[in-house]
């Protein structure tokens, strides 16, 4: 019946918590439904991403799970694995349906996070699969924005900066405020990041 969530299902949410491949693989061939939600509405796939358990959440995928289903807070396996740096999971996403404009509960795609959390290997598998360098969310930050903002200005930031300078970020696009990345690494001390800015024409 349509809402009524089988045995099975629940069985399959209990196996990705404990983290057992070999019963969440049964299920699967046995046919349970891989969207099934937590109360929080968190899909298994989900669960798995958030406990960085790829080889469940590599059955799950490659079984048909959806990528792109998201909670009551608007996280999915895609948005949460580029949050959260789990880079083998970001992969077996892209390679299977992420939807790149989606957003997060904040209004941000998944790089924003990703900038700003220092995740530089997740920010250059975000980069190349195409995710839009200049998405503002809803503060009004672009991905560099959040990197400068949000950062301490460390060799992690420094190596993203350079990232989304060398991948063509519009470097002057302002924050609500009106001010420029360039302006907020002054403003911050950061003064490698924002030599970074000034040698690429940032103004």
């Amino acid at each position: 019946m349509i809402g009524v969530v089988m045995a099975s299902d629940k069985t399959l949410l209990a196996a990705v918590k404990d983290g057992e491949l070999g019963r969440v693989q049964q299920l699967i061939a046995e046919g349970t439904n891989l969207n099934v939600k937590t109360i929080d509405g968190s899909s298994a796939l989900l669960l798995a991403t958030r406990s960085n358990q790829t080889e469940i959440a590599k059955a799950l995928i490659e079984a048909g799970a959806n990528v792109n289903q998201k909670n009551l807070i608007q996280d999915s396996p895609y948005l949460l694995a580029g949050a959260s740096g789990r880079n083998e999971i970001l992969q077996l996403v892209l390679s299977h349906g992420a939807d790149l404009k989606s957003t997060n509960r904040y209004g941000g795609t998944a790089l924003i996070p990703a900038c700003e959390r220092g995740h530089v290997e997740t920010v250059r598998l975000l980069i190349a699969a195409g995710v839009d360098l200049d998405y503002k969310n809803r503060l009004g930050w672009t991905c560099l924005m959040e990197a400068i903002v949000l950062s301490d200005g460390g060799l992690a930031h420094q190596q993203i900066v350079t990232q989304l300078i060398e991948a063509g970020a519009d470097l002057n696009l302002p924050d609500s405020n009106g001010l420029s990345p360039l302006q907020q690494a002054q403003k911050r001390g950061q003064n490698t990041i924002a030599q970074l800015l000034r040698n690429a024409g940032a103004h």
